[in-house]
């Protein structure tokens, strides 16, 4: 795994506005905090999401950017990109690969943040088929795309991108965790990106508490302290 003195940029990619703050908020804080430049982009607007029937869907859309704008803030982050694909029907594309693979060249990230692409059986709240589906893609983006001169050549002849190898990716959701990253120290600052997404969890009693335990328990199973708190990933060596 990479060291953090070896990275520069870390780039996190989700399905939608919050995915990054349920997952990874708690992590992005400390690589921010510790002077790292994070930056999201976001496939989808969300606006399948919320609970408010008379809430037109393209007013969802501005109101969830907007929120994903403000929790990103809380976070340390400032450079967040949406992509506007539809909310509940993303498919791993070509398409959808080329978009990845043209953030990824503009951004050139030594580790990128992702869903995963498998179907997580234990939780199944995180293998959305929008997550999965990004998850894919995003992996196809690092490779082969991103990194190969000859896939989508437009993004080299008429955006003049050029390559870009992206060395470390992270899966949030993954089943398989290999990676746990304590996340005491940030969770108040976690939980305000999370409340920042009003129209999502607005209506969560006991949010805080519930995440508090779920995030023990990562700890445990990293073999971390009592009392701690973690988030879970799959570290991939990409280089």
């Amino acid at each position: 795994m990479l060291d953090e003195s070896e990275i520069s940029r870390i780039l996190v990619i989700t399905a939608h506005p919050d995915d990054v703050d349920f997952g990874a908020a708690g992590t992005v804080a400390g690589w921010t905090g510790a002077g790292l430049d994070v930056r999201y982009c976001i496939v989808t607007d969300g606006d399948a999401g919320g609970s408010d029937r008379s809430v037109a869907r393209a007013d969802m859309a501005k109101i969830r950017r907007a929120e994903q704008t403000a929790a990103a803030a809380e976070v340390g982050v400032h450079d967040v990109r949406f992509l506007g694909y539809q909310d509940g029907q993303v498919q791993a594309t070509l398409e959808l690969r080329r978009d990845l693979a043209r953030v990824i060249r503009q951004v050139r990230p030594d580790r990128l943040v992702c869903p995963s692409p498998e179907r997580n059986y234990a939780r199944i709240g995180v293998s959305h088929p929008d997550h999965r589906a990004v998850g894919s893609a995003a992996l196809d983006a690092v490779y082969p795309d991103a990194r190969n001169p000859f896939a989508f050549p437009e993004l080299l002849l008429d955006e003049a991108l050029e390559p870009w190898t992206v060395r470390e990716v992270w899966i949030s959701g993954s089943a398989t965790p290999t990676h746990y990253v304590d996340i005491t120290g940030t969770f108040q600052r976690k939980i305000a990106a999370l409340r920042a997404h009003v129209s999502q969890t607005g209506e969560m009693p006991g949010l805080a508490e519930r995440l508090r335990a779920r995030l023990a328990a990562a700890a445990a199973a990293g073999g971390l302290p009592d009392g701690r708190l973690a988030e879970a990933f799959q570290v991939l060596d990409t280089a």
